[in-house]
């Protein structure tokens, strides 16, 4: 009796293991060969669309600058050198003309950075994983990479100038505690690597190749960010090489996401399509993922304002209506060059998080709108199972028509009700209405959920106001 037992116990170990290591709908055994056909054909890991909300985090040398006259910070080194530019002027004034971009890693001093902190408060965000800069299009290393090199040094990563750490594992370590799936962003080309800058052959086979499979190996990410690819082909990039490579030898090859940016032409490739500012309004025909900052820059920017900043009304209704769409909300923030998250960033996280708390089941594993591609005024929709959420933007009143939902209402209330007060409801020539709780507020998302009786069926009907997003 024991011995069984102890076989029992050992078979379901060695299953939770298994499980543990691959990650959510991954099928380990399959092995890709170096096309794209091959590679396309993975299946997605399911853990990507049950987590739909994750953090972006964008750090580096740019982060002591951090300024932009608009838009991304994180480019201050590209942009300064570009004659009579905004930056170049800004530069000169602050710095003078014969202060080096490179000088700035001295200066990322991370003095207060408390990676166990910043978890925390990506935890209380709601959000299920983060990814960090790697490196960035300057080439800056934050974990001790042993190929790290600019145009005119050689002590560009983290571990030997400026934090003098391992600012990448240190966070790594942290997000894991707290059950974080922890990704990494990867920029392909570097602005001013001599390599990249003399011979774009051997920059790929002696530099890109061996850095990130030092970066993939060391860390093991759920999900790469992939970015710079745009200046060359994937042939130029041998990304089939390391696609294969990462799908069938890396040790996160069971469950580790992709985006789209293996070569200059987006959209064809990759486990996930990228939107960037997009604005959350994409297809869900091929899972993607929005990418965007809190405000105009993913770098910290310390020229923008207050007004520059969206509101949490304004994220909360992004993360609803790209999860209506069918996809992902990665959400930036940039921290400063000793490692504090702006105040600002965190309380618009922590304020989502506090929404998370209530409306998370209209979130987290839901499919888009049965509705799609028809749009409401009202709001958007996500579905799980037996149940329809229909997400309402702001102050409406009256009632909401579901033209097409074939399926019997069994009940119908507001999620954050806890006494589940029954909405009214009616059908009129076989089209659903609801009728809206009272007291609803301009600057809110407020979800309602309709308990059907089976998996939503919904014919979508061809109406001329109803267009498809783009």
């Amino acid at each position: 009796m024991f011995k069984m037992r102890k076989c029992r116990m050992v078979a379901g170990l060695l299953v939770v293991a298994m499980c543990a290591g691959v990650g959510w709908g991954a099928e380990p055994a399959r092995k890709y060969t170096p096309d794209w056909k091959s590679i396309d054909s993975r299946p997605l890991p399911g853990w990507f669309n049950e987590a739909k909300f994750g953090i972006f985090v964008v750090w580096g040398p740019y982060s002591v600058p951090a300024w932009a006259n608009r838009g991304y910070a994180e480019w201050y080194w590209n942009h300064s050198r570009r004659k009579g530019s905004a930056t170049q002027k800004f530069h000169e004034k602050m710095y003078g003309k014969d202060f080096p971009y490179e000088k700035f890693a001295e200066q990322l001093t991370a003095k207060l950075y408390k990676p166990e902190y910043w978890c925390d408060i990506f935890v209380r965000s709601g959000a299920k994983y983060v990814v960090t800069t790697a490196n960035y299009h300057d080439g800056f290393c934050l974990w001790d990479s042993p190929y790290s090199k600019t145009k005119s040094t050689d002590k560009w990563n983290a571990t030997v100038v400026g934090p003098k750490r391992n600012v990448l594992r240190e966070l790594f370590d942290a997000g894991e505690k707290r059950g974080l799936k922890m990704g990494i962003y990867y920029s392909l080309y570097e602005w001013y690597h001599p390599l990249y800058l003399t011979d774009r052959d051997r920059f790929v086979k002696e530099h890109l190749h061996p850095q990130f499979k030092d970066v993939v190996t060391k860390f093991k990410p759920w999900f790469i960010f992939l970015d710079g690819e745009w200046t060359a082909d994937y042939k130029v990039w041998k990304s089939l090489e390391l696609a294969t490579w990462l799908y069938n030898e890396s040790p996160c090859r069971d469950y580790v996401v992709t985006n789209d940016r293996w070569g200059k032409t987006r959209r064809k490739h990759g486990d996930v399509y990228s939107s960037e500012y997009g604005g959350g309004k994409f297809s869900p025909e091929h899972p993607w993922q929005e990418d965007r900052g809190i405000g105009h820059s993913y770098g910290y920017n310390r020229n923008e304002g207050i007004d520059d900043y969206d509101s949490e009304y304004a994220l909360i209704k992004m993360l609803s209506r790209v999860c209506g769409n069918g996809g992902n909300l990665l959400l930036d923030v940039g921290p400063t060059a000793d490692g504090r998250i702006p105040v600002i960033m965190q309380d618009r996280l922590i304020r989502i998080g506090k929404w998370l708390k209530v409306n998370g089941p209209a979130i987290y594993g839901t499919s888009h709108s049965p509705f799609w591609p028809m749009k409401f005024k009202w709001g958007t929709c996500t579905a799980k199972g037996r149940k329809i959420y229909l997400h309402i933007w702001g102050k409406h009143t009256g009632e909401i028509a579901l033209p097409g939902l074939k399926n019997k209402i069994l009940a119908a209330s507001a999620l954050a009700d806890v006494r589940n007060t029954p909405l009214k409801r009616r059908i009129d020539n076989g089209v659903h209405t609801i009728t809206l709780p009272s007291g609803l507020r301009a600057e809110e998302v407020t979800v309602l959920v309709l308990h059907l009786d089976g998996t939503p069926k919904v014919d979508v009907p061809k109406v001329k106001s109803e267009k498809s997003p783009k």
